[in-house]
């Protein structure tokens, strides 16, 4: 797969996925190998394990079955925007293989809300799936509430849980969501609608904000304010990273390579070091899924330690394989605290 283009080795892997996984026998080989059973109670849902896949490799919901069947508890598909978008430019990801790291400046391309949510409704029973929703990248951010409100809605009926994606680096002016005022629009305008979906006697699903690593602690500060009084149910730290601190890649490498977001081993720390500030400054209460760095059994329990109930992985499951799933999952089992 190294050999090929990183893009094209990941339309080439999903596409083998699907047709290996058809043959029954097959399919019953992964399962026996890869899936570990170590049932968890998260936001009054019940995970398989601990171990998901973060948003951004299936975006599009087509692989569900199939990535469940290699051993990830739960599903984070999306990021979703109402209308179809190709995404930015190709070459938009770029591997710096001596960092275990990706470079992606994909640009939230996907299918769009309506053909996500028509091929969510055959999804796999028992599995968990999250949906993560954002902008389009043509929709001015003084709009931006109205793009997550139609997302929410359309995906209401067949995902778990939601979170609102506002701090990918690659769509123009989305950060700036994660400022106070604008944060607290989207947030209130989300919970607005869960309310309406409640009264209609349907599940709460629980609402999860992603945010940057990049932030600073009076904004982590007014993040944590925000989502505490608002009564969104939890947090995901953290997303990729427009740092390029400390990577063995030569700078001229980098530099050829250009924007987009930083992720694999070199954020493991960093993003570490951010759930544990929120879980100390909240005492626990706010629940957080870990990512970011995740690439052996001891960087996942950094996470759980420091205060995340559940983990997602996507660069580590690149370079590691499904293997990485099975030892993580077993390794949080024995030796997990919380």
């Amino acid at each position: 797969m190294f050999l090929l283009k990183a893009e094209t080795a990941h339309v080439f892997t999903f596409k083998a996925l699907k047709v290996f996984l058809k043959i029954p026998f097959i399919k019953y080989i992964c399962i026996q190998s890869f899936c570990v059973e170590n049932s968890y109670d998260f936001l009054g849902l019940k995970f398989r394990n601990r171990v998901g896949l973060a948003a951004g490799l299936d975006k599009n919901a087509e692989c569900l079955e199939e990535l469940a069947s290699l051993g990830f508890g739960f599903i984070e598909i999306g990021t979703v925007t109402p209308m179809p978008q190709a995404g930015n430019d190709k070459p938009r990801l770029f591997r710096l293989k001596s960092d275990k790291a990706l470079i992606n400046r994909m640009g939230f391309n996907n299918d769009g809300v309506e053909v996500i949510a028509k091929r969510l409704k055959n999804r796999p029973k028992g599995l968990i799936v999250g949906g993560n929703i954002g902008k389009n990248k043509n929709t001015p951010n003084e709009n931006a509430v109205n793009d997550y409100a139609i997302c929410f809605d359309k995906l209401y009926e067949v995902v778990d849980y939601f979170v609102v994606n506002v701090s990918s680096p690659n769509t123009p002016n989305l950060r700036e969501l994660q400022d106070k005022k604008p944060l607290l629009e989207i947030l209130n305008q989300l919970i607005f609608q869960r309310n309406a979906w409640i009264k209609k006697d349907r599940p709460n699903k629980p609402i999860l904000i992603k945010i940057a690593p990049d932030l600073t602690e009076s904004q982590l500060n007014d993040v944590i304010e925000i989502i505490m009084d608002s009564g969104i149910d939890g947090i995901v730290a953290t997303n990729t990273t427009i740092s390029r601190a400390g990577l063995l890649a030569s700078d001229a490498q980098v530099e050829a390579i250009g924007m987009g977001g930083l992720s694999g081993k070199v954020l493991a720390q960093r993003a570490t070091e951010v759930i544990e500030y929120i879980s100390k400054k909240t005492e626990g209460r706010l629940p957080v899924i870990g990512v970011g760095g995740i690439h052996d059994e001891a960087s996942a329990l950094d996470k759980i330690n420091a205060g995340a109930g559940l983990i997602q992985i996507y660069t580590g499951f690149i370079y590691e394989g499904p293997s990485l799933i099975k030892r993580i999952a077993k390794s949080i089992r024995e030796h997990a605290t919380n």
